[in-house]
């Protein structure tokens, strides 16, 4: 094993491994990829990356290796016979807080220090300030690496839970469908008006930004467990709603999307938080059905 802290191993090299490998070489560090088709690597070698012929070369050429496959059982199958002692595996793949965690329990039995990650970028961004890369794991096994994943773009470090970056990822999916979600539906409404979404789009992104800031304040509301109407009731929100499911059906829209909110909404204000801010619809998201 390598004592060389800025080397690094990339295994999996589709659009967004060579993506992360190429971030490494423009940052000058000494790069070893590994893909099950070694034909991919070939660009990379070009630049100066070192293709290793086997995973556990690859393993062993670096002081941090990056796992960027499919799924975590693609992980396990490359790396199930592989001596992981004494290496730090990133893994950058896709999955569950659950999966996550697990596979930190099976790199720790093994040996190795374990780091798990979220990427909330596009390949094309990797490497740019614009590129957030999200860890989770022992804090410093990440300060370890830290000058090195700097390479990747933006860093972040969440917590020792392994889990931590799944989640953050999926609630960042859950933030971006639904703006997307929200701008379709105000988008096929006025359609009907004849305004194009070309037009209606500075409009919403104006909307979403001020509905941004008022995050930090409702945060505070959700964390203490108190919800004044400083802005305004659930229950007038609610006859917003109705407003819009009104309005969409009478234009032809699709109203399954505010139904839906308002069948929550309902629910909180049958509970009696009818007099309290948006924010107190939390316990609703937070029931399971």
């Amino acid at each position: 094993m390598t004592n060389n802290d800025t080397s690094v191993t990339v295994l999996g090299l589709g659009l967004m491994g060579r993506a992360l490998a190429g971030a490494f070489l423009r940052a000058g560090h000494r790069t070893t990829v590994w893909n099950r088709t070694p034909g991919k690597a070939d660009e990379l070698v070009t630049r100066g990356a070192h293709l290793a012929p086997t995973s556990e070369v690859a393993v062993r050429a670096s002081a941090l290796t990056i796992v960027c496959l499919t799924d975590y059982p693609a992980m396990y199958e490359l790396l199930g016979e592989v001596e992981l002692a004494g290496t730090t595996l990133l893994n950058l793949t896709s999955g569950d807080s659950a999966q996550a965690r697990a596979a930190a329990r099976w790199a720790e039995e093994r040996g190795a220090r374990y780091l798990d990650g979220a990427i909330m970028a596009i390949p094309q961004a990797i490497g740019t300030e614009t590129a957030v890369i999200l860890h989770s794991g022992a804090r410093a096994d990440f300060e370890a690496h830290e000058p090195v994943l700097a390479a990747l773009g933006t860093v972040s470090y969440l917590g020792a839970d392994h889990g931590l970056a799944a989640l953050y990822d999926v609630a960042g999916l859950a933030m971006m469908w639904s703006v997307l979600n929200a701008w379709l539906q105000g988008t096929a409404m006025l359609r009907t008006a004849g305004v194009d979404a070309a037009t209606y789009a500075p409009f919403a992104r104006t909307v979403a930004a001020g509905v941004a800031d008022w995050l930090p304040g409702y945060a505070e509301q959700i964390d203490r467990g108190e919800f004044p109407a400083e802005v305004s009731a659930l229950e007038t929100d609610a006859r917003a709603m109705d407003h819009l499911i009104e309005e969409s059906e009478a234009l032809g829209v699709n109203a399954e999307l505010p139904r839906l909110i308002k069948t929550m909404a309902d629910r909180a204000i049958a509970a009696g938080h009818g007099g309290e801010q948006y924010p107190v619809l939390i316990e609703e998201f937070a029931k399971p059905r």
